[in-house]
């Protein structure tokens, strides 16, 4: 145990951001840089090292949370990181993208404000790279076997570092210009500087990890012809697909799926546009959606100078403790304000879309909406309640219906899909077509970012067994597992 007194003699301290005026000038990460590090020895300490961790349960990854914390605050960054790094290929992802599923399952949380597990991550992963502790882990020697993983998000690029270390040729393909997946182009920059990804791309080349970006499976190689190519395919290809908002005057200009509009922000930061194509400059924006895709959305709507920020959500506002339906150790829904809700804007909840209404140019001018309510098990628009707002552009950040099949990769392969779209897989992560494996939300469904890992590291055990009959990488997950937060 860290400290035996740290829950009693230590209070909950969160990494600091920096002002809102001076945040919203640039793209760098929110938080100010170094102020965990003072701190975070004494949260670690509040750590008690329970006899039964929910943590771990809370964690699809299974981290060994009381273990590192325990030697975060004694300040042993080495062994935090090895510890770190035994049951999660890139922490600084999760460390900042992470909605801390742990934290909600923390035992001391029943009672008092729970552990700082993420800023503990993240502080510990920080200073291994800072300290050069991260160092690539190349292996001692090579199957002879190859293996394609299609997609480089956080699933597809944990499947790869694993299978690579465990001594298999990995080729990685990527559709978009640059390696990983939304990690790259769906996050924005004040949410995570894209150096981590870039150092973690450049320590699996040192692994042996090969990477073809600008090449999609299905248009621009044939998906069979992969699979006679390689002994083993990994399909971590995403659930790309937006959900649409089918009103009348969805056809007018300035609408747009987040993932139009988010990515082309990304691409001004990587130097491809000095101004993005779609800008909410000067304009009355409304984003449509509560969740985290919509507040990245807030967030790059503030930083391009919005005239006025406004986010919808159909469902009610959650509350700001947990309700009966909701015990601990279970995630909760609750009332969340992210850090580009403390840049301004407005948000309205039970409310929902009816139609948009152009100008004469075909361009968006207002929303049309209705208050709702549940009534009898269903939402229910409220008469006399429909208003309209302005709204020069409008993004749609409802979430997503599962993998892309418009490219032909799913037909080509012939994979078959579940009941919900995704595609199908056993407790090996194996599809029905022979060496095809499928890791991620392509399987799973939209989820987190710590799930998508957990799926990548376990299909890497599963295609490590295929290829070799045994293996002894790690599998934190099984398909049909369901952690105490979903």
């Amino acid at each position: 145990m860290a400290d035996p007194k740290g829950f009693l003699t230590t209070g909950r301290e969160v990494a600091k951001t920096r002002p809102v005026g001076e945040r919203l000038k640039d793209w760098n990460e929110v938080y100010v840089p170094g102020s965990l590090l003072p701190i975070i020895s004494k949260q670690a300490g509040r750590c008690m090292d329970c006899g039964i961790p929910f943590c771990h349960n809370g964690c699809p990854l299974g981290n060994l949370i009381p273990e590192w914390n325990d030697y975060a605050y004694r300040e042993d960054w080495q062994a935090a990181s090895e510890r770190l790094h035994a049951t999660n290929n890139f922490p600084e992802f999760t460390g900042r993208l992470c909605p801390a599923p742990c934290e909600s399952a923390c035992v001391l949380g029943i009672n008092q404000p729970a552990v700082t597990i993420k800023n503990v991550e993240v502080s510990i992963i920080d200073k291994a790279w800072d300290s050069n502790d991260v160092k690539p882990q190349a292996p001692e020697r090579l199957s002879g076997k190859t293996v394609a993983v299609i997609g480089s998000g956080p699933a597809g690029l944990a499947a790869a570092q694993q299978l690579t270390r465990a001594g298999h040729t990995v080729a990685v393909y990527e559709r978009a210009d640059r390696i990983g997946g939304l990690l790259r182009y769906g996050i924005p920059e004040f949410k995570m500087e894209k150096v981590h990804i870039n150092r973690r791309i450049e320590q699996m080349r040192a692994e042996g990890t090969k990477f073809r970006t600008e090449v999609e499976i299905g248009r621009d190689i044939d998906a069979a012809k992969l699979r006679k190519r390689y002994d083993a395919v990994v399909i971590a290809a995403g659930a790309t697909v937006s959900r649409d908002l089918p009103v009348p005057g969805r056809e007018l200009n300035g609408i747009h799926f987040a993932m139009e509009y988010l990515p082309l922000a990304n691409k001004v930061q990587e130097g491809d546009f000095v101004a993005p194509p779609i800008t909410a400059e000067g304009k009355h924006v409304v984003v449509i959606g509560g969740g985290d895709t919509g507040a990245d959305c807030v967030g790059t709507a503030h930083r391009q100078g919005a005239a006025s920020v406004t986010q919808l959500e159909i469902m009610p506002k959650p509350g700001e403790e947990r309700n009966p339906g909701q015990p601990w150790p279970t995630f909760p829904m609750l009332y969340k304000v992210t850090s580009a809700h403390e840049e301004g804007g407005e948000r309205v909840y039970s409310v929902s879309t009816t139609h948009f209404e152009g100008d004469e140019d075909g361009n968006v001018q207002f929303l049309h909406l209705v208050e709702v309510e549940f009534v009898d098990g269903k939402l229910t628009q409220k008469p006399g309640t429909e208003r309209k707002i302005p709204a020069q552009l409008v993004t749609l950040a409802m979430g997503f219906t599962g993998t892309d099949q418009a490219n032909g990769l799913v037909a080509q392969f012939g994979l078959e899909l579940d009941e919900r779209g995704n595609v199908a897989r056993d407790a090996d992560f194996a599809t029905n077509v022979d060496g095809v494996f499928v890791a991620g939300d392509a399987g799973r469904g939209q989820s987190l970012i710590v799930w998508a890992i957990a799926e990548g590291r376990s299909a890497a055990r599963g295609v490590d067994r295929y290829l070799t009959g045994a293996s002894d990488l790690p599998a934190p997950i099984r398909p049909t597992d369901r952690a105490l937060t979903v």
